[in-house]
């Protein structure tokens, strides 16, 4: 299953549940994206064939990431670019999630291993905006 948070007709987030399984590759992302999501399914004795890839130059404006969920449970709270909340999801082993646009606070619901993948280099502190998460009362977990 596969599951877009939009907000004003804009991809906030894209999550791709540890249930999806389609064969061959499957791109979720535009191809504008700075950051390309993929799955790919392929039998046994499936050949890739070998290459290099070129350089080429490309600009990036903001940080994409990809989370990976190992193991473990986590809750991803959605903000709007004015930080006001939208929306969160419960994510679990096997999940993957690309944050794509505006702002995201995380809960760990049980004890959590995950991978994160974004561009680099990495700027520190001017990477990102920190702001005051919502209290849990003001949660709502849909889907």
């Amino acid at each position: 299953m596969i599951e877009k948070i939009e907000h004003q007709a804009e991809l906030y987030a894209l999550i791709v549940y540890h249930t999806f399984a389609k064969p061959g590759i499957s791109f979720f992302t535009p191809d504008e994206f700075s950051q390309q999501l993929a799955y790919m399914s392929h039998p046994a004795g499936k050949i890739i064939q070998p290459h290099i890839h070129n350089p080429v130059p490309r600009q990036v404006s903001y940080t994409q990431e990809v989370l990976f969920i190992k193991s473990g449970k986590l809750r991803v709270d959605f903000y709007d670019e004015q930080k006001n909340y939208l929306t969160g999801r419960e994510l679990q082993a096997g999940d993957v999630i690309l944050l794509a646009k505006g702002g995201h606070g995380f809960e760990v619901l049980e004890d959590l291993e995950m991978f994160e993948v974004k561009q680099g280099p990495y700027a520190g502190e001017q990477d990102k905006t920190r702001f005051t998460a919502i209290s849990k009362e003001q949660v709502l977990i849909e889907g």
